[in-house]
């Protein structure tokens, strides 16, 4: 298993992390996916267009539509109250899987890895693990 740091800068942020779980992987011939993972409640990770940066600031501005701040929210704990952070995480994921052709991430054309910040800003982990 390799372990990406990410170090985000907004309470709501997806930075591209495509290039780092690449060099995480190595060589990795003989592998068939490879599991990217976020061991966070208030993080995610996710596949979109990595292309346009102006989508990018869409769909962090989509989530703040799908899950309001402003609802009437009871989860407060160490960290503040930030059960928005939790349900954004949730409806996204922990985990993708990608497939590997020739030990290399099999994904489209404009494809790229977003790792989902919903609670920073903070210094996150990733883990990527090859799988046989």
């Amino acid at each position: 298993m390799h372990e990406i740091d990410v170090q985000t800068k907004r309470k709501t942020e997806l930075v591209n992390i495509t290039d780092q779980v690449r060099a995480a992987l190595g060589d990795a011939n003989g592998g068939s996916a490879a599991l990217v993972y976020v061991p966070h409640t208030t993080a995610a990770v996710t596949i979109n267009e990595n292309i346009d940066p102006d989508l990018v600031e869409d769909l962090e501005r989509a989530f703040g539509k799908v899950v309001g701040e402003d609802w009437d929210w009871r989860h407060d704990d160490d960290d503040g109250p930030n059960a928005p952070s939790h349900a954004r995480s949730t409806l996204v994921g922990p985990q993708i899987l990608v497939p590997l052709r020739e030990g290399q991430l099999a994904l489209g054309t404009y494809q790229g890895i977003f790792f989902c910040e919903f609670d920073g800003p903070r210094t996150r982990k990733v883990y990527v693990t090859t799988l046989a």
